[in-house]
This record gives structure tokens, C-alpha cells and sequence, in this order.
């Protein structure tokens, strides 16, 4: 199969003494990354007071976050190491696939913790009855399957594509911009298709999340006290940075025109999508979060008692 051949990955290349210093950086926020991420879930499943629907989500969220990172960090540390910035035709469409599995299972995971934050703020005395065991299961599972089938459909006319010439790409990673720009084929399916998937899986996720929080402010601001309102709003606060921060990055990238693109832009905002937010949202989650700050001192002086 003629596409069964290297690429070149041109993010990032150039000044050998940069990209030890990027190595360096980048293995000390990938090992940030995965060990924030794996105490997470570890909290989560350990500590009983956190068996609750928004820790259920913030588990799975973790787990999303850690496998986006290593999907693109590993290959990205080998390249500067070797200082060979190549990546397989194979390994290169897998890459692809992961980071669209993975980046649309977020936002729709985000999407069901906005719809948790509501039914705790909004309908807190029918909230165990709205936000049960199976509708949990649901929710998860339903964000995993849209994650699925957008990654699908988007890779499989990849392969029916050509890369002539050098068959570079202008990313540090496989993404799906980037390596359509790559092809010398006929691309407008593929940018339809992947236009079509980014406005139906932002809105999909957006609405409900801004309708959710639209609610949550709404009650929030009925509520007489200060200290009440105070109370009502950090039970959402984490969240709803976290939300900011992944669609600002993930919709810019995917969303913006083409005659705006600028491949230092494009790169920003993946490292910032692809590797700085995977890290930031363990450290929001617990610095913002009084159950899962007091989960973490318990489990570490349970470690020095033993």
C-alpha cells in the first residue's frame, strides 16, 4: 500500500539544544501528568466519602486525561532523543484516531458533570434519584461511544488519501488538520467531515453545558446569603475552569478558518490541549476541591503512619 510510509514530523525540529531543553520540559510535565491523574482515581476509588456521581465523572475524566497525554507525549520525548522526527504511516494514524477517541470523549464527559453540578445546585433534595447508578453508566458510556464514532468516521477516508513528496507534517503530533494539509488528494470530504463532527460535537457538548450553567447561576443567585451563594458556586467552580480551558484550546484549533492558521499558533494550542491541560486538571481539581484536598492528606498520612 503506497501510504504504508513514514512521515516527517516538522513541529518542533530545528536547534538541537532547544529540544533537549523541550525534552527535559516536556518529560517532567508528562510525569506530572500521569502521576497527578493516577492519585486521582486512586483517591477515587480508595476514599469512600468521594463515591459520589461528580467523582464517578472526575475518574474517567482523569483516566481520559492520562491516556491523551501518553498518546502524544512518548513519541514526541523518542523524537528528541533520537533526533529523527519521523513517525510510521500506521503509528501515525493511530495517534490520530486516539486524539479524536479521546478530545471528544472529554468535552461530553464535561458535558455530564455540568448536567451533575445541576441536578446538586438546582435538585438537590431528588438529586441521588435524578443522578443514580445507572444514569451515571449511561452518561459515560455514551460520551465514550460519540468519542468513538466521530474518531471513525473521521479516520476512515484517510486511507483512501496519497502523500507525495517528502510527506511532511507541519505538527509535533498526528493530527487530522495538519495531516490533511500533508495530502496532495483531493481533501474537501475530509475537511467536511471533520467540520460537520466539530460543530455537531461542540454544540452537543456546549449546549447542555451552558444550559446547565445558566440554571446553576440563575439558582445560585436566588439564594438570600452569602455564604450560601459562596457554598453553591464551589461546588462548580473547578469545573466550570476546566471547561474554559478545554474549549477555548480544542474549538480554536478545530474551528478557526484556514486563512487565520499559523503553524506556531496551531502548536500553542495543541500543547496547550494536548499536553498542558491533561497536567493543569488534577492540580485544579484538588486545589479547588475541599473533598478531594481532604481525601489527599488522609491518604498520604496514611502513608507515613505506615
Amino acid at each position: 500500500m503506497e501510504n504504508q510510509t513514514d512521515f516527517i514530523l516538522l513541529g518542533f525540529s530545528g536547534d538541537p539544544q532547544l529540544q533537549n531543553w523541550l525534552f527535559l520540559i516536556f518529560s517532567i510535565i508528562f510525569l506530572i501528568t500521569v502521576s497527578g491523574n493516577i492519585i486521582i482515581i486512586l483517591i477515587i476509588r480508595i476514599d469512600p466519602s468521594l463515591s459520589v456521581p461528580m467523582y464517578y465523572f472526575l475518574s474517567h475524566l482523569s483516566f481520559v486525561d492520562m491516556c491523551y497525554s501518553t498518546n502524544i507525549v512518548p513519541k514526541m520525548l523518542m523524537n528528541f532523543l533520537t533526533k529523527q522526527q519521523t513517525i510510521s504511516f500506521t503509528f501515525c494514524i493511530l495517534q490520530m484516531f486516539c486524539t479524536l477517541l479521546l478530545g471528544v470523549t472529554e468535552i461530553f464527559l464535561l458535558s455530564a458533570m455540568a448536567y451533575d453540578r445541576y441536578a446538586a445546585v438546582c435538585h438537590p433534595l431528588h438529586y441521588i434519584m435524578i443522578m443514580n447508578k445507572a444514569i451515571c453508566t449511561y452518561l459515560v458510556l455514551g460520551a465514550w461511544l460519540i468519542g468513538l464514532l466521530s474518531a471513525t468516521i473521521n479516520t476512515v477516508p484517510i486511507f483512501k488519501l496519497h502523500f507525495c513528496g517528502l510527506r511532511e507534517i507541519n505538527h509535533f503530533s498526528c493530527e487530522l488538520p495538519p495531516l490533511l494539509k500533508a495530502s496532495c488528494s483531493d481533501t474537501l470530504l475530509s475537511n467536511v467531515i471533520l467540520l460537520s463532527f466539530a460543530v455537531m460535537c461542540g454544540l452537543g457538548s456546549f449546549s447542555p453545558t451552558l444550559v446547565s450553567y445558566i440554571h446553576i447561576i440563575s439558582t445560585i443567585m436566588k439564594i438570600h446569603s452569602t455564604e450560601g451563594r459562596s457554598k453553591a458556586f464551589s461546588t462548580c467552580s473547578s469545573h466550570l475552569i476546566v471547561v474554559g480551558l478545554q474549549y477555548m484550546t480544542g474549538m480554536s484549533q478545530y474551528m478557526k478558518p484556514s486563512n487565520v492558521s499559523s503553524i506556531i499558533m496551531d502548536e500553542i494550542i495543541s500543547v496547550q490541549y494536548n499536553i498542558l491541560t491533561p497536567m493543569l486538571n488534577p492540580i485544579i481539581y484538588s486545589l479547588k476541591n475541599k473533598e478531594v484536598k481532604t481525601a489527599l492528606k488522609g491518604m498520604f498520612k496514611q502513608k507515613m503512619n505506615t
